[in-house]
């Protein structure tokens, strides 16, 4: 089905207000989690700092790049929804965000990836799908317990 122009309007002005104007940009000092992701084929690159509450959900979250609109948005983004949300939740975000952008797969929580839905757009440039998971791949490293030494401030 062929997007409407006013969907294609909205996808646009929601890319370019996130790469313009970033959410949760910069680094979180002392104890939590970092990851590195980068895309060799284009240069784009982030890293994500995650700190989690003792429940275990994530109370904080920031990061850092550079890289095109597509990427630098979606990290933005995905900042802003994954933010308080316990692990398991973040991990059913990552499957349900990369299902958005490739088309394989069914989503199973729209209403949890809200305006990230509109990135489904990169389904019809493979190259730019890249682009997209970049931060989600990183908070997947976040998840799975890369750290920072809180006195070093390096990845241990």
């Amino acid at each position: 089905m062929p997007i409407s122009d006013d969907l294609r309007d909205l996808y646009q002005q929601v890319i370019l207000d996130h790469s313009r104007h970033p959410r949760n940009y910069g680094e979180l000092a002392g104890d939590c989690a970092h990851a590195h992701g980068d895309n060799p084929s284009c240069g784009d690159e982030v890293d994500l700092w995650v700190r989690f509450s003792p429940d275990g959900s994530i109370e904080d979250i920031k990061f850092s790049g550079q890289g095109c609109a597509i990427s630098q948005a979606s990290a933005s983004m995905m900042t802003v929804k994954v933010k308080g949300v316990t692990k398991e939740k973040a991990a059913a975000m990552i499957e349900d965000f990369r299902h958005v952008v490739t088309g394989e797969g069914a989503v199973r929580d729209e209403d949890a990836l809200g305006e990230l839905q509109l990135l489904e757009g990169v389904q019809k440039f493979p190259q730019r799908v890249k682009c997209a998971m970049l931060a989600w791949r990183a908070l997947e490293q976040a998840l799975a317990g890369a750290r920072v030494n809180p006195e070093w401030g390096r990845r241990v």
